[in-house]
């Protein structure tokens, strides 16, 4: 069994994006620069701004984040987005999900500007990834992609099964997963697909987006399977200094002992999630006129 090092990965994208935004500034041009809207004060979601504004500064980018009272009102935040849309020094933005419920989420995408929509969220660019034409990858599934092509995965003529439907991971993932030049066969399983564990145990390479801890055990594994763990769910322990712990959607320990290679959560695609939102961002600085 091999360890996939998301950290390891991320940390030699971040040096070449590094090297990329160098370039950038030797010409002339300036550096990219991706701000963030943060509506409310969700624990998960300012971790996850926070990190980002890290990762800008490591890759030498400019970082903006407004932040916002969870009570702003739908029309005041499109009002936001719109002054970001319309900012020339602003090459791409994320609006943090989840939103306030009293938010339309689809109508605050459809807001986004898609050459600004370096979450790769818009139907604009979620119709261009489907087509095959040049698009904002949403960062997750990017990220898992680089993976697989950096660890050297064989995927044509593999079974890919994919565990998850939503739209930021489970549905690219399958599109992105079948696409000419991967060419892997991909079965989508979800919440009501009644033979998951036969599916599951069909996999070549397995990727799981559920968030339900530990959900795939052991003894659901084939002998050899690439397994790619997307979950996070945050459970209690008396074994930590924070009473907490962090767990995928793959019982590690008993799973690990029969893949090729596998994913640790965290460390694994949680890295590359936000060093893939980077290479988006550098994308649009360059598409930036």
């Amino acid at each position: 069994m091999e360890l996939i090092d998301g950290k390891k990965i991320a940390q030699e994208i971040k040096n070449e994006i590094a090297l990329e935004v160098e370039k950038l500034k030797a010409m002339g041009k300036r550096v990219p620069h991706l701000a963030a809207i943060l509506v409310g004060t969700d624990g998960a979601s300012e971790t996850y701004v926070g990190n980002k504004e890290k990762a800008c500064n490591q890759a030498n980018f400019e970082s903006t984040v407004l932040r916002f009272d969870d009570n702003i009102s739908e029309e005041q935040l499109l009002n936001e987005i719109q002054k970001l849309n319309n900012d020339d020094n602003i090459d791409g933005f994320i609006v943090q999900l989840p939103l306030p419920d009293h938010m339309d989420e689809q109508k605050i995408i459809n807001a986004i500007n898609p050459k600004k929509d370096v979450d790769g969220f818009h139907p604009e660019n979620t119709g261009r990834m489907l087509i095959g034409l040049p698009a904002y990858i949403s960062a997750t599934p990017y990220g898992i992609m680089e993976l697989i092509k950096r660890y050297n995965i064989e995927t044509s003529g593999k079974h890919c099964v994919v565990i998850g439907r939503s739209n930021i991971v489970g549905k690219p993932i399958s599109l992105l997963m079948a696409r000419k030049g991967i060419d892997a066969t991909v079965t989508m399983c979800h919440s009501k697909t009644k033979n998951i564990k036969e599916l599951v145990a069909s996999a070549d390479i397995l990727i799981v987006a559920l968030g339900s801890a530990e959900f795939v055990t052991g003894d659901m594994v084939k002998e050899g399977a690439v397994v790619i763990d997307v979950g996070i769910t945050r459970v209690k322990s008396d074994k930590t200094k924070s009473g907490w712990k962090l767990l995928g959607d793959v019982k590690f320990d008993e799973v690990a002992l029969k893949c090729s290679y596998i994913t640790p959560v965290p460390g694994g695609v949680g890295p590359m999630t936000i060093v893939s939102l980077m290479k988006n961002t550098l994308m649009a600085a360059k598409n930036n006129k």
